[in-house]
């Protein structure tokens, strides 16, 4: 015969097991941090920034269509990563290479098509990207990427990202055009930047997921400033370099690396927060 107090115990555990399972499959949808989530990232970045301009300049879809396509391309990834029960690097990294290039197009689109000036759309974007941790960190009382086990925190972490990407292409071109520092130096720049997090986070104890996020959204910056770098006019500071070879060759890498990650596994993720 079972006690009140043995059915209450084993009710408890059946939720925090539930619980736990529930984590397990959900954090299985995110990758680990590791050397090769970064390398990827800014490649993606870098693809966002070069890919918006090759789609709608070389192609000559123009900024509202290339947009139109791009948002399109983005909703079916998000679809298929939203109804994946555990983490697919192939759908995942297509996510975040879709989302890289339609926050570059939101950018420019607002700049080039609105006339809105750089400044106002990286304030903008600051503001947006604040306002949704702030959100985020209401509802769920954590920013961590590794506590994402349920839906409402997987949209979380996907709007920011597309935020941080938004962000990050206002202030890298505010950076290199608007205020003249170049491509190059502002790739230099945020680059430092990004080793100043490091080295605050491995000898200064700077807060995990303070400094993830810091690096992430510093990285989109540095991608949109190597992209312009490579592929702007030699009269504008950049190397002219084409940018359907920029997209191939970073394409082809980040096809590569996604490949090797699914057949090794090495970035899936296993804390339970």
């Amino acid at each position: 015969m079972i006690s009140g107090n043995d059915e209450e115990n084993s009710s408890n555990f059946c939720e925090v097991a539930s619980s736990l399972l529930r984590s397990r499959q959900m954090l299985s949808k995110v990758p680990e941090v590791t050397i090769f989530f970064w390398i990827i990232k800014v490649m993606a970045t870098t693809v966002g920034e070069t890919a918006a301009d090759f789609l709608t300049f070389n192609l000559n879809f123009g900024l509202t269509l290339t947009t139109v396509i791009m948002s399109s391309f983005l909703l079916i990834a998000l679809f298929f990563q939203f109804r994946s029960r555990k983490y697919v690097p192939g759908i995942y990294w297509l996510a975040v290479v879709m989302i890289s290039i339609v926050g570059t197009l939101i950018t420019d689109n607002l700049v080039d098509n609105y006339g809105v000036a750089l400044e106002t759309t990286t304030i903008i974007f600051t503001f947006a990207l604040v306002a949704t941790f702030a959100a985020w960190y209401a509802n769920e009382k954590t920013l961590s990427i590794h506590s994402i086990y349920t839906t409402k925190r997987e949209a979380f972490y996907w709007l920011v990202i597309l935020f941080t990407f938004a962000l990050g292409t206002a202030a890298g071109d505010l950076t290199s055009e608007g205020l003249n520092v170049g491509y190059w130096k502002s790739a230099l720049m945020f680059a430092t930047l990004i080793g100043i997090v490091t080295i605050a986070y491995y000898r200064f104890n700077l807060n995990s997921v303070a400094a993830f996020w810091m690096a992430y959204i510093l990285t989109r910056p540095l991608g949109a400033s190597i992209g312009d770098y490579l592929s702007q006019p030699l009269n504008a500071g950049g190397l002219a370099l084409s940018t359907m070879g920029i997209n191939a060759v970073f394409l082809v890498t980040i096809l590569s690396l996604v490949l090797y990650l699914t057949k090794t596994k090495k970035d899936e993720s296993h804390i339970v927060e």
